[in-house]
């Protein structure tokens, strides 16, 4: 098994990779050695804009160097990289559809110690409501590299989720194939499907391998896309498995739960259960023990599957 890496330090590496697009500059909001943008700005100093704490104009500044034909990436805690910066984004970036590229670093309840202010569990609502905005949320190191090098490819605006904690690598596997608005099947199964995004991914996974002991056999899919979202593989699952469990380190409300709840509501109406922080700011505290306090577990997701399963007509 791979050794664990943080998606934040992953994407580092591949904006480092990246970079030798001479078009690619990257801008940051004077936390680059958290972003990990440093890896960029020391291979690319001439690249690399150091805007100190101004998130709003740095979007500004990205929009302005996006019209030169530039491929800007600017960076910040995913706190205020959309949350503070909502209004530039919306309506100087995603509006006239500039190539510009939001990273958010440090979101969800695994910033930890630095609480509630900082834990970022609305971020991906924020940017799935905007026309024209792509909205990524890798699980590991690997499916990171993957969506840089996509994003850096893609033109238009595009949200990328990521986070502090070090994670375990599982995207490491035969058949595995990153594409923008693709999920990818993780394991098969009939009973049920667990769609997952995220850190939440790797914890989809052990629910399915204790819920195999008690022959419940769940499908596991790795979300890893919120907008544009795979439609189609949220109704095959629906069709083949009867019963949906989702999992996302992020509020239930306006996130994966659901953009999975919106698809089949309108098409094939099945039990759909989220495991999420429910309507609730975070709390300061060890990633792992805040993992627990909100319920973000395999035991919390095995849990749901079994009443998914209970409600199939």
């Amino acid at each position: 098994m791979a050794e664990k890496i943080a998606t934040r330090h992953a994407y580092g590496e591949a904006l480092s990779e990246v970079g030798k697009n001479p078009k690619i500059v990257a801008l940051d909001a004077d936390v680059s050695t958290c972003t990990m943008s440093c890896m960029f700005g020391e291979k690319y100093p001439d690249r690399f804009y150091n805007v100190g704490i101004a998130e709003a104009n740095m979007v500004g500044m990205a929009a302005g160097l996006s019209t030169l034909g530039l491929i800007p990436f600017v960076h910040s805690f995913a706190m205020f990289s959309a949350g503070r910066t909502y209004d530039q984004i919306r309506n100087i970036i995603a509006y006239p559809h500039l190539n510009v590229k939001v990273v958010g670093t440090h979101a969800g309840l695994t910033v930890g110690e630095d609480g509630a202010t900082h834990q970022c569990l609305e971020d991906i609502g924020l940017m799935r409501v905007i026309p024209n905005m792509v909205v990524i949320c890798p699980c590991d190191g690997n499916e990171t590299r993957e969506a840089v090098r996509a994003i850096a490819e893609y033109n238009g605006p595009c949200y990328l989720r990521l986070g502090r904690m070090a994670v375990d690598v599982v995207t490491d596997i035969p058949g595995y194939h990153f594409e923008i608005g693709k999920a990818q099947m993780m394991k098969d199964g009939m009973d049920a499907t667990i769609i997952a995004t995220g850190m939440m991914v790797q914890v989809a996974l052990k629910a399915a391998a204790d819920l195999a002991n008690e022959n419940i056999n769940v499908r596991v899919l790795d979300m890893h896309t919120i907008k544009p979202i795979d439609k189609d593989a949220i109704i095959k699952a629906a069709e083949e498995t009867g019963a949906i469990v989702t999992a996302e380190e992020h509020n239930v409300l306006c996130g994966l739960g659901s953009a999975v709840s919106e698809v089949l509501s309108e098409t094939l109406p099945v039990p759909v259960l989220k495991v999420g922080t429910q309507d609730t700011f975070g709390k300061s505290g060890n990633a792992e023990a805040l993992i627990q306090r909100f319920g973000l577990t395999k035991e919390s997701i095995a849990d749901k599957v079994k009443k998914a399963i209970a409600l199939k007509k």
